[in-house]
């Protein structure tokens, strides 16, 4: 059996279609697994990580300016569209996939377009609330639709094959217990533990924040924190911090880049502070870990901020906005949430009541049975 995934962009798209191959090689190792990706995007890096194959295709997003340059830049990308398209055809005529997945980015729509011209049984995985440009593109050409969340089904009238599956998590959380987390990371077990993380490659404001938040936080007693940059912001940030004589653990706070080992460190957390990226929340409700929530502003349609308003509509989260708060106010948020143990335990519950059970487990048997039907 072939098995062909495409993804790209962010590891929200990423990690759950490496969640899909990496059980898609326990279920049947002598499985052929190749990925395509976006050329100089962040799965050209992760992907081969685990182990698996990637081939890129030039592809590139498209701008919803209306100046010159936006015109210009838009322009470029419908010509990458229809190389990259000719590029999908020759590596899927070469590798005669059985079924192939995309599981959200731009890379998807020539992969899954040229697939369902072939006659490839086609899958599409959308994560978020509400249907990205892709998803929207592709809805009505593959064979089939999954979907993260319940509440996204009436945005697919019409669509032959639709189903409820929940986002796939990537790693073993169940491998941890809040103690067992803790003890490895050296926490005292009555020391709160909060986790800021704001995407692989991190966030420029929220990190603006935390920096002013930790002098304030100097000799303090309330928790402790694991705050990840992101990649891009790291250096700036560990050299700001060094300029202005401030210690991360003089403010009880560990600085991390990125936080490799999530499945530790969230089954630690009592508090997560983060953006609402559907892989993230669906790490946290499978372990029902209640957040902070502050959406990026910096996505299409603002399918983020929906992520978050359906989380906190569910009781699992709080959401605040940027520009809604400072420093001051942010830290003062995130003790009142430590301070009411009972109202945590509430969003706990609620967090882990939107966790679709087996999502993994149904997205890959989805899989299975479109490449049986085609090998049959």
């Amino acid at each position: 059996m072939r098995i062909l995934l495409t993804c790209g962009g962010t590891a929200g798209h990423i990690n759950p279609a490496i969640a899909v191959a990496q059980r898609l090689r326990e279920l049947s190792p002598d499985c052929e697994i190749l990925f395509i990706g976006a050329e100089g995007k962040m799965e050209m890096d992760l992907v081969p990580r685990d182990g698996f194959r990637i081939l890129p295709l030039k592809v590139t997003n498209l701008s919803r300016g209306h100046h010159l340059e936006d015109i210009g830049h838009n322009l470029n990308s419908l010509k990458n569209v229809i190389e990259s398209g000719r590029e999908a055809k020759r590596i899927l005529k070469e590798f005669r996939p059985d079924a192939v997945l995309g599981t959200g980015g731009y890379v998807c729509y020539p992969v899954l377009h040229e697939a369902a011209k072939l006659h490839i049984p086609t899958l599409i995985h959308e994560s978020n609330a509400t249907p990205g440009l892709t998803t929207k593109m592709l809805a009505g050409q593959v064979s089939c639709v999954m979907l993260g969340y319940q509440e996204s089904a009436g945005h697919y009238s019409g669509t032959a094959d639709l189903r409820v599956t929940g986002t796939p998590v990537r790693g073993r959380f169940s491998l941890y217990t809040r103690e067992k987390a803790r003890e490895e990371l050296g926490i005292p077990a009555d020391l709160p533990l909060v986790v800021s993380m704001w995407g692989s490659l991190g966030s420029g404001h929220m990190n603006d924040i935390v920096m002013k938040m930790l002098p304030l936080m100097k000799g303090q007693q309330d928790f402790c924190m694991i705050h990840a940059t992101g990649s891009y912001y790291h250096d700036a940030v560990t050299e700001k911090l060094k300029a202005a004589g401030i210690v991360p653990a003089a403010c009880r706070t560990e600085l991390r880049e990125y936080i490799f080992d999530s499945e530790r460190v969230l089954s630690a957390a009592d508090l997560v502070l983060c953006r609402a990226g559907a892989s993230t929340l669906s790490e946290l409700s499978s372990i029902g870990k209640p957040a902070l929530i502050v959406p990026s502003p910096n996505v299409t349609n603002h399918h983020q901020e929906k992520n978050a308003r359906l989380v906190e509509n569910a009781g699992g989260a709080r959401v605040l906005l940027e520009g809604e708060f400072d420093e001051k106010s942010f830290l003062e948020e995130i003790r009142t949430l430590l301070r009411d143990a009972e109202g945590l335990e509430r969003m706990a519950k609620a967090m882990r009541a939107l966790s679709v059970p087996n999502a993994l487990d149904r997205i890959v048997d989805a899989v299975l049975e479109y490449a049986g039907k085609n090998r049959s």
